[in-house]
């Protein structure tokens, strides 16, 4: 199933450290040689400083003891660089070390960097050395020193660019290090920043965005409410857009969330279409399983499209991660999303039909007709399923169900408010502009 791995797409919008977990997941499901892997770490690995892991590598890739010399004069350059920049950010760190001296630090930073300079004679110099030695700290791969740097340098930076950059890297160490939660604080100020409108140039604003997206996919599929939060990020009009500009393959992951979501979202109908756009620039299983239930009403394709949907899953960074319990491993989200498409496939056919076949239901939702039939009865137990089974002639008649002239009002005015206030915002952005003009 290597054919829908997106890592190659995936990765050059990632800080190739961020990579390295990707490929410990192929590696471990075995997607490609383990020659090919180690040799991409390798190759990842050289623009690092993490020095030590590339020689371990190189040692278990061509089965010898040895190492190159580059390896080990590039050991000894890291080493050396290292304690420069160490002795260059003593003074700062030694006071930010200091709980009592530490407790001076006010919100105004200007009156922080002169009360350092009066005080403590710390200026520029050894602020912009306490940076270096955190993004020095973060390619070594001590995350959490440099996690801990670069919170205390954004305190005190009054470069914007080098203060965005800072949080990108503050994000990333706790990424690696999985503080999922400390994570997406970081992630939700990275958005604020970059969807502001004093933010760059739009072009940059753009690839931020999508930068964002692929960073935070490690956040949402390790977070409890990671599938919302992924469908309120990629669903917004500036987030979409740039989806479509840019990164079809993401499509995957907001279809994966949809699918997954217990509510059923008013957006989900405007996704099908866009899923029904790009279907010329990106489809996969996920993807092409959402077109056949709902825009082609193939249901022998969607069955088919099913069992290949498990299969990507399993083979996704993202989507497979497993949970290990006593002595069985699970992989959670497969299980959800097997659950709902079967959902899906069955809301879907029982609008066309209303007596349907128990045989024919069963083989639609790639199940035996003992499960098919448990499935249902569940189905219509918890109110899900205004249905009866008739046992006799083995079919499932489904109950007429029309909504009456008040509920369907509702329904077509429901995102009438959302729409008449996007429509008032886009209008005033306009007289903004014109007006500056």
């Amino acid at each position: 199933m290597a054919t829908y791995d997106l890592t190659p797409r995936i990765a050059p919008n990632l800080d190739r450290h961020l990579v390295f977990p990707l490929l410990e997941f192929l590696q471990e499901r075995q997607l490609y040689p383990d020659e090919q892997i180690l040799k991409a770490k390798i190759e990842l690995l050289n623009k690092t400083n993490m020095v030590d892991y590339a020689m371990d590598i190189h040692k278990s890739l061509y089965h010898t003891e040895d190492v190159p010399q580059d390896m080990i004069e590039r050991r000894v350059e890291v080493v050396a660089r290292l304690k420069a920049l160490e002795e260059a950010a003593t003074p700062l760190v030694a006071f930010l070390q200091n709980a009592s001296a530490v407790q001076e630090l006010r919100a105004d930073k200007q009156y922080n960097l002169q009360m350092l300079h009066d005080r403590y004679q710390i200026g520029p110099e050894q602020i912009e050395a306490l940076y270096q030695y955190a993004k020095f700290q973060f390619e070594c791969g001590n995350y959490s020193g440099a996690a801990d740097y670069l919170y205390q340098y954004r305190a005190l930076c009054t470069n914007s660019e080098r203060s965005l950059s800072a949080l990108w890297g503050k994000m990333a160490a706790e990424v690696l290090m999985q503080n999922w939660d400390i994570a997406l604080e970081e992630l939700n100020r990275l958005k604020e920043i970059i969807d502001s409108k004093s933010f760059s140039t739009p072009l940059n604003q753009i690839q931020s965005r999508i930068w964002l997206m692929h960073w935070s996919l490690f956040i949402f599929f390790n977070n409890e409410n990671g599938r919302t939060q992924i469908i309120d990020l990629f669903n917004q009009d500036k987030y979409l857009n740039a989806i479509q500009t840019n990164a079809p393959h993401l499509l995957r992951y907001l279809a994966t969330a949809f699918i997954v979501n217990k509510r059923r979202r008013p957006q989900f109908k405007d996704f099908i279409k866009v899923i029904q756009q790009e279907q010329h620039s990106y489809k996969d299983p996920i993807t092409e399983f959402l077109a056949c239930v709902y825009v082609n009403y193939d249901f022998d394709e969607a069955q088919k499209k099913m069992k290949e949907c498990e299969e990507v899953i399993l083979n996704d960074p993202f989507l497979g991660k497993h949970l290990e319990d006593s002595n069985f491993s699970t992989v959670p989200l497969r299980d959800e999303f097997l659950e709902n498409a079967r959902l899906f496939v069955f809301e879907t056919y029982c609008r066309i039909h209303q007596r349907i076949d128990m045989e024919v239901l069963a083989e639609k939702l790639n199940l035996n007709y003992e499960e098919a039939e448990r499935w249902i009865v569940n189905l219509i137990r918890n109110s899900k399923l205004d249905a009866k089974i008739d046992s006799q002639s083995g079919t499932v008649i489904m109950e007429p169900n029309h909504s009456n002239v008040y509920e369907q009002l509702i329904d077509h005015t429901k995102a009438l408010s959302g729409r008449t206030s996007k429509l008032v915002s886009q209008i005033l952005e306009h007289a903004q502009a014109q007006s500056a003009r």
